[in-house]
């Protein structure tokens, strides 16, 4: 598991102005830089006061921290990890364990629920992949006819490796002192934490290969290439109705939109696909209380129980904006990650904050299969004026 560390507003303000930056299409290079670094400063802060305040309050005993369960590291990791302690820090061009680099992806993905929905794969050192189409897996033919060239059509390679996504680690030399544990644990959570945002913008605000970035949920792509916003597709009250037909007849019209594929060249209709249970719905935090108040009943025993109709899953993200609602069908969106978090130290860079910078790639991508693996809606969520007091 990461540091579980208290996001302070300080960190919460440098987040979402790292946000505003990075969707602002009219930010210069030097503002959305100012962003970054005040974003890694905050998040670094607040990493180092919790482990030191953490190093404070645990024994450091190691079979009482694995029955507790704590973080305990393998034996090579523990020795890549007490190197770095050895040697003041990590080496020029190395990369972390093949075992911490798996623990990151797991606890990006458990800790990021988006990243989990949207299905981010972990392609390890790989950098391509091969993709099936479904639609094309399988032919009927003659007993001894030829089938080469049938099977060559289904399958196709994707490349994964052309965009790169770095994470800045600042890390205090006085870390070191605390031993290879806390050293490794600090590390992974400044990672989950830099990536999670990264690839979050990235897979939900995108503006593709001309910027460097991946294609996002919330952009289309047009027969040249070019990448635009999507329209909104409709707008969505989440009314009150007596038997709750407002709410699943407006459902309904997302879930029937989501359920054909986008038509093919030559083709006038797309062809239809299961999208039950498969439909995940993204909203802004401040929209999503308005969505569980409007899905909220109380049942017979007394608990409150939120669902939406159709088993639509909802999740949070900061990257929607407020007033927007995403849906997208799992398994329509391509997300991953490869390579091998290489290091690389700027050991001169911090040397009166007495911390080391380093920087960590890994190659990311994303796009979707088609437009209309996600779709955009307006919110119109409104509540009754409270009654005066009497």
């Amino acid at each position: 598991m990461t540091i579980k560390f208290n996001r302070s507003e300080t960190f919460n303000e440098a987040k979402n102005k790292l946000t505003v930056a990075l969707a602002n299409t009219e930010a210069t290079e030097k503002e959305q830089t100012t962003a970054f670094q005040n974003f890694f400063d905050a998040l670094q802060n607040e990493v180092t006061n919790t482990v030191r305040s953490q190093v404070n309050d645990e024994m450091l005993d190691r079979s009482i921290l694995q029955q507790r369960g704590q973080n305990v590291l393998t034996s090579e990791e523990t020795r890549f990890f007490n190197a770095v302690v050895q040697d003041g820090g990590f080496k020029d061009d190395s990369i972390l364990p093949v075992t911490t680099q798996e623990r990151v992806f797991e606890d990006l993905v458990s800790e990021h629920p988006l990243l989990d929905a949207i299905g981010l794969q972990d392609l390890g050192a790989v950098t391509k992949f091969i993709y099936s189409d479904a639609t094309k897996a399988f032919a009927w033919g003659p007993l001894f006819g030829e089938i080469k060239g049938q099977v060559n059509a289904a399958f196709r390679e994707e490349q994964i490796g052309q965009l790169k996504l770095t994470a800045f680690a600042a890390i205090p030399n006085d870390m070191l002192e605390l031993g290879p544990e806390w050293v490794e644990r600090y590390v992974r959570t400044l990672l989950v934490e830099s990536y999670s945002v990264g690839l979050e913008f990235g897979f939900v605000n995108g503006a593709g290969p001309a910027a460097n970035q991946p294609i996002g949920l919330m952009k289309n792509v047009g027969a040249d290439g070019a990448i635009t916003d999507k329209t909104s597709s409709g707008t969505l009250t989440f009314a009150p109705s007596q038997y709750g037909e407002t709410i699943a007849g407006e459902l309904y019209g997302v879930v029937k939109a989501l359920s054909t594929a986008q038509p093919k060249t030559g083709e006038t209709e797309g062809k239809a696909r299961k999208v039950l249970n498969k439909i995940v719905m993204v909203v802004n935090p401040v929209d999503l209380i308005g969505v569980q108040a409007r899905n909220t009943i109380q049942t017979s025993n007394g608990q409150w129980v939120m669902a939406l109709p159709y088993n639509i899953q909802p999740v949070e993200s900061e990257e929607v904006p407020v007033g927007k609602a995403l849906f997208f069908v799992k398994g329509e969106y391509l997300a991953a990650m490869a390579g091998g978090y290489k290091l690389k130290k700027f050991d001169q860079t911090l040397a009166i904050e007495d911390a080391t910078l380093y920087t960590i790639k890994q190659f990311a991508n994303g796009k979707p299969k088609d437009n209309k693996a996600a779709l955009v809606y307006d919110l119109d969520i409104t509540f009754p004026a409270p009654s005066p007091a009497v």
